[in-house]
C-alpha cells in the first residue's frame, strides 16, 4: 500500500497539484494552474514536490503553513513523549489552540483560561461537548487583581499597550476598547485545576500578548511540577513592555526547562524578518522512563 500511495502523489503534480510530503501518512496539496514542480528529497521516505513558480510572497505563506503544522506535531509528540495529562491553556482565544490539541491526537484534560467576556462565551461553547476541557474566565498573572484589559479585534488582547512598532504594525490596534477583567496566580488555581488526576503531569502554554513572563512568575515553585512549556518569544516588542526573546528564555532555563523546537508565529512580509517564535522546551528530568530508554520516534536521535 505505501507503495501504491507514493505512486498516486506522484501523478498528482501532472493534475496541477502541488504535493508536500511533511511525514508518514502526511501531505500537504495545494493548486496553481501555473506550477512548474521540481522533487526534492525531504528526509527518509519522503519527498517535497516543489512549485519552481511560486513566488516569494506564496513561499513565505506555505512556509508559515508548514512552520504550523510541523509545531503542532511536534507539541503532540512532545505531550506523548512526557506523559502530560493535563494542558494549561493560557491566553485560549476561541479555543483554536485546544482543537489543534485534539486533531493531533491528545485525549487529555485541558484547561483553558481566557478573560475577556465576549470571547469566553465563544470559548465555552466551543468547549461544551468535550468534558475534559474546562474553562476559566481568568487572565494569568503574578498578582491577583482585577484590571484593564485591550481588547483589540482577533486574537491580540493585551494586558499591554501596543509599543510605537504595533501601532505601525497593526491598523486594528487603533480601535483598542477596555474590559475589566479578572487576574489569578496560577499557583492559587493550580490545586483546583488538577483535581481527580491521579499523579499530574501539567504542561504550560503560554501565548498572552507579550504577558507571558508574568503568567510564568505566578506560577512561583510550583513551576517545578511542569513536565513542559510553551511560549511566544518576541524578538520585536509588539506591545509597551513585553520582555524579549532572550530575558524570557533565561527565566525558563531558570527554570529547569530546556529547549525542544523554535518556530515562527509572526513573520513581517516586507523585510522576512521573525517577529515571533513559539518557543517549545521541557524539563529532561521529568521524564516518564529514563533516558537511557528508547526515545519516541519524533526526538529520535538524527
Amino acid at each position: 500500500m505505501p507503495t501504491v500511495r507514493r505512486r498516486l502523489l506522484g501523478l498528482l503534480p501532472r493534475f496541477g497539484l502541488s504535493v508536500t510530503n511533511l511525514g508518514p501518512g502526511t501531505a500537504l496539496l495545494s493548486r496553481n494552474k501555473n506550477d512548474r514542480f521540481t522533487t526534492l528529497p525531504f528526509g527518509e521516505g519522503a519527498q517535497l514536490v516543489v512549485n519552481k513558480r511560486r513566488s516569494a510572497k506564496e513561499e513565505l505563506a506555505f512556509q508559515k503553513s508548514a512552520a504550523n503544522y510541523l509545531g503542532a506535531r511536534h507539541v503532540a509528540a512532545l505531550l506523548e513523549h512526557y506523559g502530560a495529562n493535563c494542558v494549561l491553556d493560557v491566553g485560549a482565544n476561541v479555543g483554536q489552540y485546544a482543537k489543534q490539541l485534539r486533531r493531533h491526537g491528545y485525549t487529555g484534560r485541558i484547561v483553558s483560561f481566557e478573560p475577556v467576556p465576549g470571547i469566553v462565551e465563544k470559548l465555552r461553547r466551543a468547549a461544551a461537548k468535550d468534558p475534559n476541557w474546562w474553562v476559566y474566565p481568568h487572565a494569568l498573572g503574578s498578582t491577583e487583581t482585577s484590571t484593564t484589559m485591550n481588547v483589540v479585534s482577533g486574537s491580540m488582547s493585551s494586558l499591554l499597550g501596543p509599543s510605537e512598532f504595533g501601532n505601525r504594525r497593526y491598523k486594528r490596534f487603533s480601535k483598542i476598547e477596555s474590559q475589566e477583567v479578572s487576574v489569578r496566580r496560577l499557583d492559587n488555581i493550580l490545586d483546583e485545576v488538577l483535581d481527580g488526576i491521579d499523579e499530574p503531569r501539567p504542561y504550560l502554554k503560554l501565548d498572552t500578548q507579550g504577558y507571558d513572563l508574568e503568567a510564568f512568575a505566578g506560577a512561583g515553585e510550583r513551576i517545578r511540577e511542569f513536565v513542559g512549556m510553551q511560549s511566544e518569544v518576541a524578538l520585536m516588542q509588539i506591545y509597551e513592555g513585553m520582555p524579549r526573546m532572550n530575558e524570557a528564555i533565561a527565566a525558563y532555563e531558570g527554570a529547569g526547562f530546556e529547549i525542544t523546537g523554535m518556530f515562527p508565529v509572526t513573520r513581517e512580509e516586507s523585510t522576512g524578518r521573525v517577529l515571533e517564535f513559539d518557543c517549545v522546551l521541557a524539563r529532561a528530568d521529568s521524564l516518564v522512563t529514563p533516558p537511557a530508554a528508547a526515545p519516541s520516534a519524533a526526538f529520535a536521535t538524527q
